[in-house]
């Protein structure tokens, strides 16, 4: 039996990321806010989290506001619409390589600080990110990878894995997002800024037809955050096997283990590789699974609770508040309830 929280979670940090550029413009973000589901509270409490649905609605209604579907991180911006024309014109190119091209060469035209150089050679294809010699944010460089990164596996319908990921910029405190969205091989504070893959994948045939780029839209930037994650790492092969039951039945670490074909010790040793714990993923897990519950679902607090694999529902509680610094209660009146689809790009 599945359990719920299949959507996974976004922490506040990268609201506070998306809505900066707004912020620093003086402009009114309560609608988009309240278009997100994210009460204006959550912002003030340093541990919260959203469900990644509320943090695609608000990457909509920020485009929609600010004519940007880059959250004006670049000087002169990606215009709404623009992610459409660049899917309707990779998607008639004939093969993975063809299509690169011709996002890269599409963002270079429209954006003035980023530009895309895509480097075939020796069974290693690199995708670098210039940037005029001046540093920018974090976010920025991990949003045009989700941007072209995302396009690039729906184009062939399957995932294309990174071997390699590196930013010019310093460690961030938190890069579990960056390794979970990408790939385990996230270095930084290197000279360029660039992904690696199998140079063979850029012959992959494109699978998708102009036909099928209005579904696409539609679900977009949804699917971009949560479809393409890295599911290659030690770290999303635990977590698709708990997903596959329900809290109450995950297995101890060694039963897992065996499950997996290797020792207690080797998967504690991977999974600690990662910046990761056993007893943190389920966490993060219970996490997940709570936060899409009371966002989604018409359950009682104590219902999510036990579905979460809590018996007692003050321990909930507490767990709760300890993962996202507010209660469930108040978690649950910061969000509406809506089982409506973002509208896409």
């Amino acid at each position: 039996m599945k359990s719920a929280g299949l959507k996974g979670t976004v922490s506040i940090e990268l609201v506070h990321e998306a809505l900066h550029a707004a912020a620093l413009r003086n402009m009114d973000i309560s609608q988009v806010l309240e278009t997100a589901k994210i009460d204006r509270g959550l912002l003030n409490a340093p541990r919260a989290r959203i469900s990644a649905t509320s943090y695609s609605r608000m990457w909509v209604a920020l485009a929609d506001l600010m004519d940007d579907e880059f959250f004006g991180l670049d000087s002169h911006g990606l215009r709404r619409g623009s992610y459409a024309l660049m899917t309707r014109a990779a998607v008639s190119a004939d093969n993975l390589e063809h299509a690169l091209r011709r996002t890269l060469r599409f963002l270079h035209a429209t954006l003035d600080d980023f530009r895309g150089e895509l480097i075939r050679s020796d069974g290693e294809a690199r995708v670098v990110l210039h940037d005029g010699g001046v540093l920018r944010r974090l976010f920025g460089y991990g949003t045009w990878f989700i941007l072209v990164h995302g396009l690039a596996c729906w184009l062939v319908h399957r995932r294309i894995p990174l071997s390699g990921m590196q930013f010019r910029n310093p460690a961030p405190a938190d890069d579990s997002h960056y390794r979970t969205r990408f790939c385990d091989n996230v270095k930084f504070d290197g000279e360029t800024t660039h992904i690696i893959f199998a140079s063979d994948l850029l012959d992959l045939k494109i699978v998708e037809t102009p036909e099928t780029v209005d579904s696409f839209l539609r679900a977009a930037p949804a699917n971009l955050l949560v479809k393409y994650r890295n599911d290659a790492s030690t770290s999303a092969q635990v977590r698709k096997r708990l997903r596959s039951q329900m809290p109450d039945q995950w297995p101890e670490l060694e039963k897992l283990a065996h499950d997996l074909c290797v020792s207690g010790t080797t998967l504690q040793r991977r999974l600690q590789q990662e910046g990761l714990s056993y007893q943190r993923l389920k966490d993060d897990l219970r996490r997940d699974i709570a936060i899409d519950l009371l966002s989604s679902a018409s359950l009682t607090v104590a219902e999510v609770a036990a579905r979460a694999g809590f018996q007692e529902t003050s321990a909930f509680h507490r767990a709760f508040k300890k993962w996202t610094g507010v209660s469930p209660g108040a978690y649950r009146s910061s969000t509406t309830p809506d089982q409506t689809d973002a509208q896409g790009f």
